[in-house]
């Protein structure tokens, strides 16, 4: 028999295997059949065998289907539960796990539950085909009971229009309860009366006023409430933290490795106060290089189930919003005690790597250390003896970035996927006003410490996957939905990008499209779709691998000055190289979970007060045109990324009077009924800033020229 067949043959054994276990796993279930929930019980980890699951489920759903053993007839009156997705004031999807599609609910139908609200829903029949539908029957938890809005006063009493979106209700504010609220202010207010028969809106009391809305400070601080983020530490947090030792004690050096004789350098940010890695570097009499990664050793200061440690697992990552940083730790600990300032002893956690002069790994070793750290560069301080090879340090850095560039190349080489969209930095006056708005860079300086956290991360999470893989935190990325890539592979080809979406090409061919968009007007609209094409990565104790870096086993070690799982990674790591047992797996699965819900939180939030600082920056530029790329489309108006200023803003389908449009799904475009008109992702555009909405954050644009990309 010929290698290939014998392969073949073997492949086809394993597929029969995992067939046999897919069928005796759902006996007992009533279709649709759960596909994630099913791919979880099996255990089933690599991509090809979690796409064969997929199939094979996909097929019996759909015989499910065919021989009218639908939801609407045999599911009908089933209750089931979930979370509420609203999309908009006429319709929301409930989320379950219990179901393998989502299940759509008419607003009418959803008995005043708000997006991301718990819910019992009973199913009923649809009369779209392929379409889940019910009724809400039961809150059974509010996620939101609070919401930022601006006041409207009336004679007797108050409205607040919420900032939130996916709020679609003004709350009433009786008399007595509007805390002195002015016409306009910006103001937290607390729901106490959910809407009964008869009564379309909640009531309320104003808990606190923020100031007047389009102040500055109010407006943050309405996206810091907004996303329930905490903007000051308890103040037993901050008591206890000020009682934390500072003293490096002789007998705590003798436990570690001392590398204070070594040449440390940091580079970091010119506004960064939090210090937590550093770089160390010898060349070797056998021509190899010794790397030390070294990273602030946290554990040492935060005492596990302390309240500074509750507090910290509670915020679980800093928060960076466009003027401010929202710790993870209080200040004593994040840009004091634990901060990797220049000459000063410090205590790390450090991943040392000896390295020949192809960067591949001859030696490892991970451990306690302390450091001194001899410079601290700026990123811009260090791209200078980069390009310049003068200076001080400039050997060091050369080579880093040398070593860097040939891990970066390896990378790539095994399928990592170069994803890099353009952020955009706000030059702020001293009443917060955007006075500018530019790309950040990023050069070599900013790749090298990337790479090296790169590395010492993935070895990490290697180290432990080899004893016999004891309950970790992983930081996972899954394989992307096939179908969210046929949608983007359709937006790229609009700009004469062809991708290849085989399993073994996709990596490839995203790189090759990221490389060729470089500098064109196209980047920023490209790049950011393919990111929202790609599965969310996340925190777990599954060893299920990453996508993206294209890594078998990764986690976050670097940061744990700003991130949580960085901690428990950190006490996790010293617990089995000193041979402890297996933790509670359960336990730190429940904090992954925590740490990815709080990661989205911020990013979401992170993005907001981008978005207000562009609303407000383009109020200023009001009738004035902009090209721009239709960027998106939805059913009430088409997404217009302006080139030269990177916002975006809305061209609403009702403010096109030259013919009826509406949007095709579908297809992703919308169509003019009568002139056959059709706008669609990437398409060319002119448009006026019409308006702006500093409380929506929101930019009004209107149409004045259109070229289809075909």
């Amino acid at each position: 028999m010929s290698k290939k067949k014998k392969r073949r043959k073997i492949s086809e054994g394993k597929n029969s295997d995992l067939k046999t276990s897919v069928y005796k796993h759902i006996e007992k279930l009533k279709p649709p059949y759960p596909v994630k929930q099913i791919i979880k019980n099996l255990g089933v980890r690599d991509q090809r065998s979690k796409k064969l699951v997929r199939n094979i489920l996909k097929d019996l759903n759909r015989d499910y289907s065919s021989n009218d053993r639908s939801r609407s007839d045999s599911s009908e009156g089933d209750v089931i539960i979930g979370k509420v997705d609203y999309v908009n004031p006429r319709y929301a999807y409930i989320i379950s796990e219990e179901m393998n599609k989502d299940v759509f609910v008419n607003a009418s139908n959803l008995n005043y539950a708000l997006d991301d609200d718990t819910v019992k829903v009973k199913l009923f029949p649809s009369r779209r085909k392929n379409r889940l539908e019910g009724e809400v029957v039961e809150i059974v938890k509010r996620f939101r009971t609070e919401f930022v809005g601006k006041v409207q006063l009336i004679k007797n009493y108050a409205f607040v229009i919420p900032d939130f979106r996916k709020m679609h209700s003004d709350i009433f504010v009786p008399d007595t309860k509007i805390k002195g609220a002015k016409e306009n202010d910006k103001v937290v207010v607390r729901i106490f009366k959910w809407p009964g028969k008869g009564n379309k809106n909640p009531e309320g009391e104003i808990v606190e006023v923020l100031g007047q809305s389009g102040d500055h400070e109010a407006e943050m601080h309405s996206i810091i409430h907004e996303f329930g983020l905490p903007y000051k530490f308890p103040s037993s947090v901050l008591a206890q933290s000020k009682r934390i030792p500072t003293e490096i004690t002789q007998e705590e050096i003798a436990k570690r490795r001392d590398m204070r004789g070594i040449t440390t350098l940091t580079i970091d940010p010119d506004d960064a106060k939090d210090f937590d890695d550093a770089l160390s570097f010898i060349e070797l009499d056998n021509g190899n290089y010794e790397i030390g990664v070294h990273i602030a050793d946290v554990t040492h200061y935060l005492k596990e189930d302390g309240v500074v440690d509750q507090e910290a697992i509670k915020r679980a990552t800093s928060v960076y919003l466009v003027d401010r940083t929202i710790p993870m730790l209080p200040e004593v600990l994040s840009n004091e005690l634990c901060s990797l300032r220049p000459h000063e002893d410090k205590l790390c956690f450090s991943a040392i790597f000896e390295l020949d002069k192809n960067a591949h790994i001859k030696n490892e070793w991970f451990g306690k250390t302390i450091i001194h750290s001899d410079r601290r560069f700026t990123y811009e301080e260090a791209q200078e003896r980069i390009e310049n090879i003068t200076g001080d340090f400039s050997k060091e850095l050369t080579i880093l970035n040398e070593l860097a560039l040939k891990l970066r190349l390896e990378r790539f080489m095994r399928g990592s996927i170069n994803f890099e969209s353009v952020e955009y930095k706000f030059i702020l006056a001293e009443n917060g006003k955007p006075l500018e708005t530019f790309p950040k860079e990023r050069k070599d300086a900013h790749k090298l410490i990337e790479d090296f956290m790169l590395l010492a991360n993935k070895r990490v999470a290697e180290f432990i996957h080899k004893k016999k893989n004891p309950p970790f935190v992983y930081r996972t990325h899954d394989y992307p939905d096939p179908e969210k890539l046929k949608v983007f592979a359709v937006f790229a080809q609009k700009f004469g990008h062809k991708l290849h979406l085989e399993e073994e090409a996709i990596s490839k061919s995203l790189n090759n499209l990221i490389e060729d968009i470089e500098g064109k007007p196209e980047q920023n609209v490209l790049q950011t779709l393919a990111i929202r094409s790609m599965a969310k990565a996340k925190y777990t104790t599954e060893p299920s691998g990453h996508f993206g870096l294209a890594f078998p086993h990764y986690t976050h070690f670097t940061s744990p000055i700003r991130r949580y799982p960085d901690v428990m990674v950190h006490r996790l790591l010293y617990h089995y190289v000193n041979k402890g047992k297996p933790v509670d797996r359960k336990e730190y699965e429940d904090k992954c979970l925590h740490s990815s819900e709080m990661e989205k939180r911020a990013s979401d939030a992170e993005r907001a007060s981008i978005k207000y600082k562009q609303v407000e920056f383009m109020a200023d530029r009001i009738g004035e045109e902009f090209d721009g790329i239709i960027s998106g489309v939805t059913e009430w108006g088409i997404y217009v990324e302006m080139i030269e200023t990177r916002c975006e803003g809305m061209v609403r389908l009702a403010d096109l009077t030259d013919d009826y449009y509406y949007y095709d799904e579908e297809n992703y475009r919308i169509v003019g009924q009568a002139t056959g008109t059709i706008f669609t992702l990437g398409d060319d555009m002119k448009v006026r800033v019409l308006d702006t909405d500093i409380n929506r954050r929101t930019i009004d644009l209107e149409l004045i020229e259109h070229t289809r990309n075909v």
